[in-house]
């Protein structure tokens, strides 16, 4: 018989493993996800992206303002699961909810542990220019991703992934290698690696001034922000004294010609819009004006024409 399951994910990166779960066939006794917030401009309130898959699938939802409560205890006792899954939920677990199942309590986590422990691990691996990444399957404890490890699967990162692109890419790989994890659990041949501590580095929450691009920084290490940071929260300069939100570019090798001020806006070449920087060029190629849609650099030039002394800051 296949072990009952108790779903915890809140976020699009959780609901592939919710489906893939499912079409196993195996038995979902809830699904735990954070409460539904006010998003946007307008403030409305929008059903969580696992919430909308579980009820397209017909489970049950349970939303707790907090897990540690007394009152969901003793519901998540009443459902008694045999094991629980955990894809970006968004709320620690106490220790209860991570012991009781008899089957452990597992966690998909979007980088090659124990690098990027922490709640940014795919925007992370972006921003400093790693070259590869993967998912990890782990046996949760009641540190912060610093559980045994169950399998691990690593791809290579593409000089030209964004954060949306390699996002979609775990979530889909996190998916079937969780369905492994189980399937391993279940046969009982995984045996649980603990982490090597020596090897932590830790992927904090993004802070909203990170995403204010340096024009005086190396350009690599500019469009890796970009890359980082797209499609949300997205880096940003100041045009005109208007937010200008940069979505893709990428790097120049040649030297800053006319000794340039980092910032400094030149041609629109078939690269993109030429940037300054401190020894070098971006060019970026999908951007947002504060108040607009988001557009091509081809298109906001035509509505947004540059005047000689335009630059970003």
């Amino acid at each position: 018989m296949k072990p009952k399951i108790l779903f915890m994910g809140t976020p699009d990166f959780a609901v592939p493993t919710l489906k893939a779960l499912v079409e196993k066939g195996y038995p979902i006794a809830g699904v735990i996800t954070q409460p539904d917030r006010p998003q946007g401009r307008g403030k409305k309130v929008i059903p969580q992206p696992v919430k909308l898959s579980a009820l397209e699938l017909g489970l049950p939802v349970l939303q707790p303002d907090r897990v540690r409560d007394t009152e969901f205890l003793n519901t998540f006792r009443g459902i008694a699961p045999d094991m629980v899954v955990l894809a970006a939920f968004g709320q620690i677990l106490p220790g209860e909810i991570i012991e009781f199942p008899r089957l452990g309590c597992l966690n998909v986590h979007p980088s090659l542990l124990p690098r990027y422990r922490g709640a940014a691990p795919i925007n992370w691996a972006l921003i400093n220019g790693d070259t590869k990444t993967g998912v990890t399957i782990m046996l949760m404890d009641e540190g912060v991703d610093s559980g045994a490890i169950l399998l691990q699967q690593e791809i290579s990162i593409d000089p030209a992934d964004t954060f949306d692109d390699l996002h979609a890419t775990l979530a889909s790989m996190g998916a079937q290698l969780l369905v492994r994890a189980v399937q391993g659990i279940e046969e009982g041949t995984i045996t649980p690696t603990p982490q090597d501590s020596s090897l932590v580095t830790l992927a904090p929450r993004l802070e909203r001034v990170l995403g204010h691009i340096d024009w005086n920084d190396d350009p690599e290490k500019i469009v890796n922000l970009i890359r980082g940071l797209s499609s949300q929260p997205a880096a940003y300069s100041f045009l005109r004294d208007k937010k200008l939100k940069i979505f893709h570019a990428v790097a120049g090798k040649e030297k800053a010609s006319g000794e340039k001020e980092p910032g400094k806006l030149g041609r629109l070449m078939e690269a993109g819009l030429q940037v300054a920087t401190r020894d070098g060029h971006v060019y970026i190629q999908d951007v947002q004006l504060e108040g607009k849609k988001r557009m091509s650099i081809d298109d906001f030039l035509r509505g947004h024409p540059l005047a000689d002394d335009d630059n970003l800051e």
